[in-house]
């Protein structure tokens, strides 16, 4: 039996008996999917992972590949994002000539579930341990595909948010986005700022202080969400961010009272 039918019958006998139909429908309707759903959450997505990696810890590169492969080419739910789950557990056999094979993954995605997933904690760590990597963003700014555009803003994710990464970088790719009306990019725009922010408020703000003129208000609300009282009113932005009030708010209503 090889590696991948292996673990296409592990994660198959793992996760379709466990799942609730409950979950599953809500799940579908939630992600408004094509793929089947077993209706298993993700930490038992993630239980079956780390079971699968601890019983396989010696896998091969090649053999790495064919499982997520395997996994990816079902029409299920669970499958797929055990498939990415399997990667993250191994993510440091990845090297730079997987990219393009993973960007393909993110290309046949075409759900946030799965892109939010492999961009930063696979794509991102291969990126985080060879920098020359980084050329590859530059490509995958500019395709068709805005699941690969979203990758690309959302590869140096986790380094950005450490304080890590190319700043500038970023700046230029998501400068080139700033136009585009597609949700999920102007949302991953803003998020990545956001995150940036806790660390380095002053790249965020300046980012958008430059673009004030062409960012969107989904990026900019999002992105200003943690900026200082200041920065948000020189954006033209109420001194404190609605989820600031909403969360006191929250915390004034005393249990049983709301």
């Amino acid at each position: 039996m090889t590696a991948a039918t292996s673990a296409l019958t592990f994660f198959r006998r793992q996760l379709r008996t466990g799942g609730s139909s409950v979950r599953a429908a809500h799940d579908k309707a939630y992600l408004k999917s094509s793929l089947r759903f077993w209706g298993a959450d993700l930490p038992a997505i993630r239980v079956a992972v780390r079971e699968y990696c601890r019983a396989h810890p010696d896998l091969t590169r090649a053999e790495l590949r064919a499982i997520a492969e395997a996994l990816y080419e079902t029409d299920v739910h669970e499958l797929r994002a055990s498939a990415i789950g399997v990667l993250e557990c191994n993510r440091e056999r990845l090297v730079d000539r997987d990219l393009p094979w993973l960007i393909e993954l993110v290309r046949r995605s075409n759900s946030w579930a799965y892109v939010d997933w492999i961009a930063p904690k696979v794509i991102g760590d291969v990126i985080a341990r060879d920098v020359r990597s980084r050329r590859r963003l530059v490509k995958w700014a500019k395709d068709e595909s805005f699941w690969v555009r979203r990758a690309a803003l959302l590869a140096e994710h986790d380094a950005l948010r450490a304080g890590r990464g190319d700043f500038a970088l970023w700046a230029r790719l998501a400068a080139g986005m700033l136009a585009e009306r597609e949700f999920f990019i102007r949302k991953a725009i803003g998020w990545v700022l956001r995150e940036v922010s806790k660390k380095r408020p002053a790249l965020a703000y300046a980012f958008l202080g430059e673009h004030r003129k062409r960012v969107s208000n989904l990026s900019l609300q999002e992105g200003a969400k943690y900026l200082s009282a200041a920065q948000r009113k020189a954006l033209g932005l109420p001194r404190k961010a609605p989820w600031i009030a909403r969360e006191a708010r929250r915390k004034a209503v005393k249990p049983g009272t709301g």
